[in-house]
């Protein structure tokens, strides 16, 4: 008796055998985050160490992340890695464009609605990070944080502002290479090395 192909069901598994790309994203944030803050807190220029990491490990690199993590179905993260590696492309060329005489720098209340615009975002990213793990809780809320007071030292033109994100920025950015270095070091030992407040893994 031959059998009707509409009465067997095949039953396929996918078993998602690619690596976590969550850390390469978050070392790319939190690396290049550091080195502008130390530019902010006054430390040395704006130089192309800093516009080259923006373009390449803040940018490209968050990009790749993020197209990994829409692989991977994770929203949060394609959201997240893809939107902060294109905020350091528009930061770079922010800075950049103005020197080719074709555009004109933006002006104080501009970067001002830039800052706050990001700000704004991240905050709600924030309020996601509130199911993940408390790493990332500490990377975003310090993050939003950061844009907020750099919106201010805009917005007033008070240069002690500025130094004070420099230094909240570059706190925000060591959060971040460790919650990148914490799932690393895990996954390499098999066990909790770095804890990372788990209550659920990004990527």
């Amino acid at each position: 008796m031959a059998t009707n192909p509409q009465d067997t069901a095949a039953v396929f598994e996918l078993n998602d055998t690619t690596a976590n790309p969550a850390p390469l994203g978050l070392l790319g944030f939190g690396m290049t985050t550091v080195l502008l803050n130390l530019h902010n807190a006054g430390m040395f220029p704006m130089d192309a160490m800093i516009l080259s990491m923006g373009i390449f490990y803040g940018g490209l690199g968050q990009i790749i992340v993020g197209i990994m993590e829409w692989r991977k179905s994770n929203t949060f993260g394609a959201t997240a890695f893809t939107s902060y590696g294109l905020f350091w492309l528009t930061l770079v060329a922010l800075i950049i464009l103005p020197n080719t005489g074709f555009i004109h720098a933006p002006d104080n209340f501009a970067m001002t609605a830039y800052l706050v615009m990001w700000g704004l975002f991240t905050g709600v990213l924030f309020v996601g990070t509130l199911r993940m793990n408390k790493a990332l809780q500490v990377v975003f809320g310090s993050l939003t944080v950061l844009f907020f007071l750099l919106a201010a030292g805009d917005a007033t033109g008070n240069h002690a502002i500025k130094i004070i994100a420099g230094y909240e920025g570059i706190f925000c950015g060591l959060s971040a290479i460790y919650a990148g270095l914490a799932q690393v070091i895990n996954e390499v030992y098999g066990r909790t090395v770095a804890p990372l407040g788990l209550v659920r893994q990004l990527g």
